[in-house]
């Protein structure tokens, strides 16, 4: 009876425990995932490219440095667009398009991130005026 109400309790721990097992992902890697090119020059613009792409699920991880399985599938897309010919640029302007502006570490300026660059500018040109009313404004006093 006892070893009963041991099992009856330990086999609900078990299945919990065994959860994250059960999240991991069924697919095998994409082809490219973790082969180089056979041409080293269109491996190194793949490479190049890679490493300023964000890994989604990591976030602070290139897709070049990541495992998980997301990146392994962007790398993969990276290298089959490669050694189609296409330039890395073309390849970067398609994942933002896929992704979004946060897969890339080098931002480009748009509508929606014109901002972001222009108020440190802006924030050190008020500082500019500022400082100058400051300092200007007290040998006059």
């Amino acid at each position: 009876m006892k070893r009963l109400l041991i099992a009856a309790l330990a086999a609900p721990l078990i299945a919990v425990a065994a959860l994250p097992v059960l999240a991991q992902d069924k697919l095998p890697p994409a082809p490219y995932a973790y082969t180089q090119l056979a041409d080293p020059t269109k491996e190194a613009k793949a490479q190049a490219l890679m490493e300023t792409l964000r890994c989604l699920q990591c976030q602070g991880q290139s897709i070049a440095d990541s495992d998980a399985p997301i990146a392994g599938d962007m790398r993969n897309q990276v290298r089959l667009r490669i050694e189609a010919g296409e330039d890395p640029e073309a390849v970067r302007a398609w994942l933002i398009e896929r992704y979004g502006d946060y897969v890339s570490y080098k931002p480009q300026v748009t509508s929606t991130t014109w901002p972001l660059f222009a108020a440190p500018l802006l924030l050190l040109g008020l500082a500019a005026v500022l400082l100058r009313r400051r300092f200007t404004g007290s040998k006059g006093a």
